[in-house]
């Protein structure tokens, strides 16, 4: 099976071209450039369930390190990897497809960078990031999107989004930044981070 790599922007079917595809793991992985800041990096991967007005409904509709499980159990953290080292995926999300509770619309997968203004950091100085989709059942990867190196000073992204279609599952390659890490992104999907 031939994987998809994905440009910013692309949408592309999710389910509908690989039929009975329902359980999931979004993968993220980077390796960050080197400097001495003097401070691991820590980046965490978070998933927000969205509503057809993208917003959250609060904490139940959002999946990060501290909050591992949502959804009614369709989307699962499997753990928040603080240092990033090694091959590989750095964190992972599971998301079972066929059982996302029917109010959600999209699933948007984030990442930011945990005490980035203490530590003076931002995606500047990550490199070689990238979400895929592999299907659980076979391991099999689905799709690819590696994001590129067009950040500097943002300290948050939304890396892609899953998508309700027609039935059918859709995948957008989004890859925007923000500046004001985790709590902007909060903000913009409708949650206080407080």
């Amino acid at each position: 099976m031939t994987v998809i790599s994905l440009q910013k922007g692309q949408k592309i079917d999710l389910t509908k071209g690989n039929p009975g595809l329902s359980k999931i793991i979004v993968g993220l992985g980077w390796d960050t450039n080197k400097y001495s800041g003097g401070f691991d990096f820590d980046l965490d991967a978070s998933a927000f369930l969205l509503d057809k007005n993208g917003k959250a409904r609060g904490l139940e509709d959002f999946v990060f390190y501290n909050n591992l499980v949502a959804g009614e159990g369709s989307v699962q953290h499997t753990g928040d990897n603080l240092t990033g080292e090694g091959d590989g995926d750095d964190e992972q999300i599971k998301i079972n497809l066929s059982v996302v509770p029917v109010n959600v619309d999209k699933i948007a997968i984030t990442v930011t960078i945990h005490d980035a203004i203490a530590r003076a950091q931002n995606f500047g100085q990550v490199s070689n990031a990238y979400v895929h989709v592999v299907n659980e059942e076979n391991n099999q990867e689905v799709m690819r999107y590696d994001l590129g190196e067009d950040f500097s000073v943002e300290t948050a992204l939304v890396v892609c989004e899953l998508y309700r279609n027609q039935g059918e599952w859709k995948f957008n390659a989004i890859g925007n930044g923000f500046s004001g890490g985790l709590k902007a992104l909060c903000a913009n999907f409708g949650l206080d981070a407080e």
